[in-house]
């Protein structure tokens, strides 16, 4: 059971534009009478924590589920779509527009559905390329490419421009599909439509291949990428066997969290050393790194390191602390220093070996959607499309305990999720690898 939290029921509260006062458009008969549509009720809650022990008080704490409602905000037949992605690529953002634009087409009767192009610098009137219009069939078949129809684009933009922009287009409702910073522009965008009480809903979709949104326990994308990178670190397997005291070395993106190292060494299941930035490691001294690989193959003779993007930056000499245009801290090359280090090591230790290294960071995110990822897609679209009719704004949907939620944004944003070097992800990796045993020998 997950520790106490210290959030309060009053900041899951989701905001609205006001009272409900159409039919939903899924309230169309079927032949047997029966409504061609279950609705949701406002009141409908998913639980914090459902996990509890017999002996305790039930912590009522609790997200509002998502769904089609009853009642609607927007009349459909007259409202305006507009669809941004923003930041980096990740499988699966064609199928969330195409599930968004299908939702809204033939489900919900909405004629005028646009697509802004290359992220936020799409709702600035002075750079931004007009939209596309959106239509089912420009949409046919673009669920099986990876990347965005509409092209994306990072950095901070004026979220008053953005509002203006919307207001001149006379846009009812704005699909935000991003990550963290994505959903930070989202927030800023509704708190300027609040303050100027005009009816323009703002939903985010969120987007990351790292997995590292909160309250989402899964983001699309996710899982295609682990898939691509399992193939990788499965090559990087064969090319360390291939050769005298080989080492594979891969490295995987993950900023701030390293799901995406390690539930993919776990589907290939042939790392020896995963390296996450939740989990600090030391690269010289017998607990050391280089000593660990070394002790590996001199045990047997060959090695597969996997490494997120962000782990070991304290070994890196990155001089003042820069941010990116998005306002994230640059990096330096873990994956390049490594490479370097081991290289270095075993010509100072007079060893033969060969070092091997992949780096496909912009291959994993650029494929499509698989299977899993495709059905993931379709339930965030359609259930995005809902909350925008029936007027909710400023929120995001989320995955809990596989049930969509709404998340106000204010608090889904600005703090990213982790993995636990207590939880059950990386104790599977740490059993997998085996990799403590060879740092403490």
């Amino acid at each position: 059971m997950s520790e106490e939290p210290s959030f309060q029921q009053r900041q899951f509260e989701v905001s609205t534009l006001g009272a409900c006062q159409y039919d939903s458009p899924l309230q169309r008969p079927l032949r047997n009478g029966k409504n061609a549509k279950k609705f949701i009720p406002d009141d409908a809650r998913v639980l914090y924590e459902p996990r509890f022990r017999l002996r305790d008080k039930i912590n009522t704490l609790s997200f509002e589920r998502a769904g089609a409602r009853e009642k609607v905000f927007f009349d459909p037949r007259q409202m305006t779509a507009a669809i941004v992605t923003c930041g980096g690529l990740c499988p699966g953002i064609n199928n969330i527009i195409r599930s968004v634009v299908l939702e809204l087409s033939h489900n919900c009767g909405v004629q005028k559905v646009l697509g802004i192009r290359y992220g936020y610098q799409g709702l600035q009137y002075k750079t931004a390329h007009p939209p596309l219009a959106l239509t089912i069939a420009s949409v046919e078949g673009i669920h099986h490419q990876g990347g965005t129809i509409l092209g994306s684009s990072r950095g901070r933009k004026d979220p008053k421009l953005a509002v203006d922009f919307m207001t001149r287009s006379k846009i009812d409702v704005l699909f935000c599909i991003g990550g963290d910073g994505t959903q930070r522009g989202a927030h800023q965008i509704a708190q300027e439509v609040a303050r100027r009480k005009i009816p323009i809903a703002v939903v985010g979709i969120p987007k990351t291949i790292d997995n590292d949104i909160k309250f989402c326990y899964r983001s699309f994308g996710y899982y295609s990428a682990v898939a691509e990178a399992e193939k990788v670190i499965d090559r990087a397997h064969v090319e360390a066997k291939g050769v005298e005291n080989g080492v594979g070395l891969v490295k995987l993106m993950g900023r701030e969290a390293g799901f995406i190292a390690a539930a993919a060494a776990l589907a290939s299941g042939e790392a020896n050393f995963v390296l996450v930035p939740e989990v600090p490691f030391d690269l010289d001294g017998s607990g050391g790194l280089l000593e660990a690989v070394d002790r590996r193959l001199r045990a047997r003779g060959h090695a597969v390191v996997v490494v997120a993007e962000g782990a070991g930056q304290h070994l890196l000499d990155y001089g003042e602390e820069a941010c990116d245009v998005s306002g994230n801290p640059q990096l330096g090359d873990i994956g390049l220093f490594l490479k370097q280090e081991l290289i270095d090591s075993f010509e100072a230790r007079k060893m033969r070996a060969s070092v091997k290294y992949f780096d496909p960071s912009y291959h994993i995110r650029s494929v499509p959607a698989n299977a899993a990822d495709s059905l993931l897609c379709e339930r965030l679209a359609r259930s995005a499309v809902h909350a925008a009719l029936a007027g909710k704004t400023d929120l995001l949907i989320g995955l809990w305990h596989n049930n969509l939620i709404h998340v106000p944004l204010k608090v889904s944003t600005g703090v990213k999720k982790r993995l636990s070097p207590a939880g059950e992800l990386w104790n599977s990796v740490l059993a997998l690898t085996g990799q403590e045993k060879w740092f403490r020998a």
